[in-house]
């Protein structure tokens, strides 16, 4: 599996989401088996990149390459401004953000509702691909099948993309209309994956080894994207590789090695964000980590409380100490919660 230039470890993608995808959360998932790891969106909007958001958005200290960093936006020229401005701090690889459905970003006429403004996104792409090009820069396209079910014109748009130059395509299986509700379709992306000569990514109700398998096999793809179902099992990823190599489940992790995992990423969580910042948006990592357990949903309700990083490493610490003593981690196939738009795949 290759993009542009770039050989990646395997065909297992972390989806770029709003919220969750920062660097520590890539790593985590880089280590537990995805191949490839996709950024937050940034803006842009140069007025913002000076913010503390951005910034962090922006930052890839020690990140294990490719460094793939998703923009979003609906001006071609500051679109390909921003590339330039995010591989002169560290990208590899550039996705344009045309799949995220949350109102903030398509009210704006960004996200996937230029899938609405067909001329408009394939401006962008154009733009977003002659910056990149000369700095040896691939350019990837996240999208969905397209603004809702009497528009379906995801074949149309990655058929110009390809033509534009762009080097990968993923497909998320449901319209802007649908947001997250119901279930991904596949017919689309397989569509997508016969029109074109690059690889074709498959994202969308991907939560199990066999999900995996079975998509693969539908749509033909040459990839898999992951992301509600990372939430709080990053581990999934080694779990599907596991099972596409040998047919069988690979044990769930022992609930010692799930809380090692968890803490080497709270810790990493603080070092980006500061103590303050870092324990207030710790809080979803653990809530997900702990909801399917025994006593997750009390825990969590608790955790909400605490307001200082040693106190919360402690809290976590003990709780997972007094679970194994119970038994090991519950196995997959919890259901799958709404979240807030903003945490979900771009």
């Amino acid at each position: 599996m290759q993009i542009g230039h770039f050989a990646l470890a395997n065909r297992l993608f972390a989806a770029p989401m709003a919220g969750v995808t920062d660097r520590p959360f890539r790593q985590l998932c880089k280590r537990l088996g995805a191949g490839y790891a996709v950024s937050e969106m940034v803006t842009s909007r140069k007025d913002l990149w000076a913010s503390l958001k951005t910034s962090r958005r922006a930052n890839h200290d020690g990140e294990v390459t490719p460094i793939s960093v998703q923009i979003a936006g609906t001006d071609a020229a500051m679109m390909a401004e921003a590339a330039a401005y995010n591989i002169d701090r560290g990208a590899q690889i550039i996705d344009i953000n045309m799949g995220c459905p949350a109102k903030k970003v398509c009210n704006k006429w960004a996200g996937s509702a230029l899938m609405q403004d067909e001329p408009l996104a394939l401006e962008i792409v154009d733009a977003v691909v002659r910056a990149c090009a000369p700095r040896n820069v691939p350019v990837t396209l996240k999208m969905r099948t397209g603004w809702c079910e009497a528009e379906r014109n995801a074949v149309r748009i990655a058929r110009a993309a390809e033509s534009a130059g762009v080097a990968m395509i993923a497909v998320h299986g449901r319209t802007r209309e649908q947001g997250y509700k119901g279930f991904a379709e596949y017919d689309t992306v397989s569509a997508v994956k016969a029109a074109l000569r690059i690889p074709v990514v498959a994202n969308g109700d991907i939560d199990s080894p066999e999900k995996a398998r079975d998509v693969l096999a539908t749509t033909g793809a040459d990839a898999i994207m992951i992301g509600r179902a990372a939430q709080g099992r990053p581990w999934i990823f080694r779990e599907i590789a596991y099972f596409l190599e040998t047919g069988e489940h690979l044990p769930a992790p022992e609930t010692q090695q799930a809380k090692a995992w968890l803490l080497e990423h709270l810790l990493d969580h603080y070092a980006l964000y500061g103590d303050y910042a870092g324990v207030r948006s710790a809080r979803k990592h653990i809530g997900w980590a702990v909801r399917p357990l025994p006593g997750g949903e009390a825990f969590r309700a608790r955790m909400n409380r605490i307001e200082d990083v040693e106190t919360q490493v402690s809290a976590v610490r003990d709780w997972f100490d007094a679970l194994a003593d119970m038994h090991r981690l519950l196995p997959s196939g919890s259901p799958l919660e709404e979240e807030d738009e903003e945490t979900h795949a771009h």
